[in-house]
């Protein structure tokens, strides 16, 4: 058995519960101040405040002082493309010259580019890289994450980036929850006959991904120049008959009916939303889908904002997350992601702890284990070199971690 007790925390700050926040419950946080947590094996076993110190604390096998800063819980990154070879910064200048997202797709670049450099990766290399990404994300203070397939768009090299994954979250401190997306893309191969690759993707890779229990998701690109509704439809319809749940890319661009779709099939997550109606935004409220809004690729694009607002006020459940990737957003870091939910969605910093943290929990299917510091939970939480929440929207920039736990165990 092994202890941990934290004391002196300034201001102990958290979402309440087990399950996705809406509306006005987005911003409701618990805040303790003058606290202390006791940690056993992992989990948190008691919570004071006012000074108090939990019972038996005084004997406990480590003792970390927070010196009154703010504490959370760890972050949740529920959006990544992690797993990738090789990096796209030469698209920086054809941007910088007028080229748009699809532009160059179309033109064989963006994901195709990647497909290529991801199939010739061979594992040890993707699990070494893609390691040090999540060294990176936890000095930031993420302690759980989703990660996608989707740059391999054959067999061989989707079961390729799984296996990594797979391996990833076996052997790094890091919870890391798999998604199959084989459709991310139309590979080369099969350019110009979309309908056969779905059928291949739908017959082959999503049997053997389940049976060998290597996503606990699937997800889609539903998109102009990419897969449309009604094929989108039919994977999303057969990853659900095989037990999947489900995700979906929606609305980045134009919308054409993804995020419409992941409130008919109840998706747990639709994903980007740049360009959502209100037909989509009214069906995800009523399909209790959460919105994984991904504001530092609108940055990086120059796109536009989510409304994020507007979702809260329907009372659909928000959530905010890095899309790290090789393209459109080539940065894990979540501090950012929180500045920037804070000066373009609007969000009040109650509702972006929210966001980063018991939402995305729920959409990745850890809700009952992270993203709330209660009683039960596991202990995984950050020490802020911060006294509140105020501050860490505040400042940007800088890594505003002081301490990680994960597990009960000091990480940083």
């Amino acid at each position: 058995m092994s202890t941990l007790l934290i004391k002196n925390i300034g201001t102990l700050q958290t979402p309440v519960g087990s399950y996705s926040h809406r509306g006005a419950e987005q911003g409701e946080n618990r805040k303790l101040r003058d606290a202390a947590v006791y940690i056993r094996d992992g989990v948190i076993t008691e919570i004071t405040d006012g000074g108090d110190l939990p019972l038996g604390s005084e004997s406990a096998d480590v003792v970390l002082d927070a010196n009154y800063r703010l504490v959370t819980p760890g972050l949740v990154d529920g959006h990544t493309h992690m797993v990738f070879g090789g990096y796209r910064q030469h698209e920086v200048a054809m941007k910088l010259k007028g080229a748009t997202y699809l532009d160059i797709l179309r033109a064989g670049g963006g994901i195709l580019d990647t497909v290529r450099k991801t199939r010739e990766a061979d594992e040890a290399d993707l699990c070494y890289k893609t390691g040090k990404f999540l060294d990176e994300m936890m000095n930031h203070g993420v302690t759980t994450c989703e990660a996608k397939s989707g740059y391999g768009l054959d067999f061989n090299s989707e079961m390729k980036m799984l296996e990594v994954i797979g391996r990833l979250n076996e052997f790094h401190a890091m919870d890391v929850i798999p998604t199959f997306m084989g459709p991310h893309a139309i590979p080369e191969e099969y350019k110009g006959r979309p309908d056969e690759f779905i059928d291949m993707v739908c017959g082959e890779m999503l049997p053997y991904v389940k049976e060998h229990k290597l996503a606990e998701f699937a997800d889609i690109f539903c998109e102009d120049s990419v897969f449309n509704y009604e094929q989108s439809r039919k994977y999303l319809l057969r990853a659900k008959e095989l037990g999947f749940g489900l995700r979906i890319h929606a609305d980045e661009i134009e919308a054409i009916g993804g995020s419409r779709l992941a409130g008919e099939l109840g998706c747990v997550s639709a994903e980007h939303l740049i360009s959502i109606d209100e037909e989509g935004l009214e069906s995800m409220a009523k399909g209790g889908t959460t919105a994984m809004c991904l504001p530092a690729t609108s940055f990086y694009l120059g796109a536009n904002y989510a409304p994020a607002r507007r979702m809260i006020e329907m009372g659909i459940p928000v959530a905010c997350a890095s899309d790290f990737n090789p393209g459109s957003c080539p940065s894990m870091n979540l501090q950012f992601v929180m500045n920037l939910a804070c000066l373009k969605y609007r969000m009040l910093p109650e509702e972006v702890l929210t966001a980063v943290t018991i939402n995305p929990a729920c959409a990745v299917g850890r809700g009952d284990r992270v993203g709330t510091l209660e009683v039960g939970k596991q202990a995984d939480l950050v020490i802020w070199d911060a006294p509140d929440m105020e501050m860490l929207c505040y400042r940007f920039g800088s890594n505003m971690t002081a301490r990680v736990v994960k597990k009960g165990k000091i990480i940083k």
